[in-house]
């Protein structure tokens, strides 16, 4: 074990739901690191970095709703988590408190393991950080990928930002693509019984991923797989954006494997 104690966070609101801490925290055990890793509450993302100075914090999670309102208070940020225009990584540094964007990776990671992203046509449901990870992810690997949100400006903003094009929500049905992607946060615990979409709209992709993994199968991904879609559990990035998070916080290989099989068994026993 190392001498000194390390502490990591979650920032965000709400978190009691996150399996940030398990998955996490597992993961430090595994690699003998002497680290702690607990999920804070925070209403105002100008508080985060008082927060990560008063507490020893040495890296955090950033998740809805300040992966955005975060940056102004950083001193650096990636080239990627400016490009995208959202932070879930801070790291607190010599020179201040760095940003960068995990999720992106994590989404690649996610859609590699079922489909080539390259050429392929990726409707993304939502205009916030998830949605610009998503975008950029798909766009850094050579697919296609259309915005589609309920806010119409907000929804141009993203696609004009990153260079993509937009269709408001209910003009969904005139969108073809390979790939539908929710980034959205409808459907997530306890909401369970919600989809951002109608299920009928689904038929027409072969593919259909949601980056919520809390619960393991959404509303969503249960009307895809009725539909005859194959489907992608957000569960998949999550483990791959936490990962990577490890990876950026001590320059280590963390134990991916060992990381999904926690998550995913207790995602499992919720459902039991």
């Amino acid at each position: 074990m190392k001498n000194d104690s390390q502490t990591f966070a979650l920032f965000g609101n709400p978190v009691a739901q996150s399996l940030s801490p398990l998955m996490l925290g597992a993961a430090f055990r595994e690699m003998k690191i002497d680290a702690s890793y607990r999920a804070l509450r925070v209403e105002d993302a100008r508080d985060i970095p008082g927060k990560m100075e008063k507490m020893d914090i040495r890296g955090a999670s950033i998740t809805i709703p300040h992966k955005t309102g975060i940056m102004p208070y950083l001193d650096a940020v990636s080239d990627s988590a400016a490009r995208i225009g959202a932070v879930n990584t801070v790291t607190r540094t010599d020179g201040g408190l760095q940003g960068d964007n995990t999720d992106w990776i994590g989404l690649v990671c996610a859609l590699s393991e079922a489909l080539e992203i390259k050429g392929k046509r990726f409707t993304v449901l939502g205009a916030g950080g998830a949605a610009r990870a998503a975008v950029y992810g798909i766009l850094h690997e050579g697919g296609i990928p259309t915005v589609v949100n309920r806010t119409t400006e907000k929804g141009q903003q993203v696609a004009k930002e990153l260079g993509c094009d937009f269709h408001p929500l209910d003009q969904i049905q005139a969108v073809t693509g390979d790939c539908l992607i929710n980034t959205t946060p409808v459907g997530m615990f306890p909401d369970t019984d919600a989809s951002p979409v109608r299920a009928d709209t689904l038929e027409r992709f072969e593919w259909v991923m949601d980056t919520i993994y809390n619960p393991l199968e959404t509303r969503l991904l249960k009307d895809a797989a009725g539909a005859g879609c194959q489907t992608i559990s957000g569960a998949t990035m999550f483990v791959h954006q936490g990962a990577q998070q490890i990876r950026i916080w001590t320059g280590l290989q963390p134990p991916t494997d060992l990381m999904k099989r926690v998550v995913l068994e207790r995602l499992r026993d919720e459902t039991d």
